[in-house]
This record gives C-alpha cells, sequence and structure tokens, in this order.
C-alpha cells in the first residue's frame, strides 16, 4: 500500500516515513503542503492512503482534505491527520471534515499503528 505524507517539517516526515517503516509500510512519497499533495494526488493514482499534517503553508491539511473529499476520484482516500492541534474544536472540525482518525503530536509509532489499524479496518 502506497502512503502520501504531508507535512511543510522534513523532520515530521522523517519522523512518519521512519515509524511507516517500522510497520512494514516501505512504499510512501512525500508533500511539503497540501498544493504539493494534490499535485502529487493527481499524478500517482497508486496512492491508497493520506497521512497530513494541518498546519501548512499555501493549502493546510483541513483544506487538503476537503479537496479530496470534495472529488469524486479521491472521495474515499483514507486519510489521517497528524498534527498539533489537539483541541476539542478542531478535532471536530477535522472529523467534520471527514477525516478518517486523528492523532495530535507529539505521538509514538505505536499510536500512528492503531490509528492506521483502525482506519484499514473500517474502510
Amino acid at each position: 500500500m502506497k502512503f502520501l505524507i504531508v507535512d511543510d517539517s522534513v523532520t515530521m516526515r522523517r519522523i512518519v516515513a521512519n515509524s511507516l517503516k517500522n510497520l512494514g509500510y516501505t512504499d510512501f512519497v512525500e508533500a511539503a503542503d497540501g498544493q504539493q499533495a494534490l499535485d502529487v494526488l493527481a499524478s500517482d493514482a497508486d496512492i491508497k492512503f493520506v497521512i497530513t499534517d494541518w498546519n501548512m503553508p499555501e493549502v493546510s491539511g483541513l483544506e487538503l482534505v476537503k479537496a479530496i473529499r470534495g472529488d469524486s476520484k479521491l472521495a474515499g482516500l483514507p486519510i489521517l491527520m497528524v498534527t498539533t492541534r489537539g483541541i476539542k474544536e478542531d478535532i471536530i472540525e477535522a472529523l467534520n471534515a471527514k477525516v478518517n482518525n486523528y492523532v495530535v503530536k507529539p505521538f509514538t509509532p505505536q499510536i500512528l499503528k492503531e490509528k492506521i489499524d483502525q482506519i484499514l479496518e473500517a474502510v
């Protein structure tokens, strides 16, 4: 399964990528913001899962989620939001935009695994 990791922090993309590798997922690509992510999604039909930050320049993670959900070809993609935004209102806003699950940074690889597994069981 191919993942798209979206975060404006190179360090955070590396943390997520290393966590995925440790979980046995070795096929992934990266994007530095939501606009790059949309460009990647438009050109790579093999992506089956999106892990995105919320706070990014250009196109935010929330805007990315809304764009994916509004595109009939992409609408079913599982999306995990990984962000520092942990207040209840933000979580509700993300869930209303139809993210499949939500992780607040910092997180452990085990939490990432649990969230991915929960999403994959539900889709």
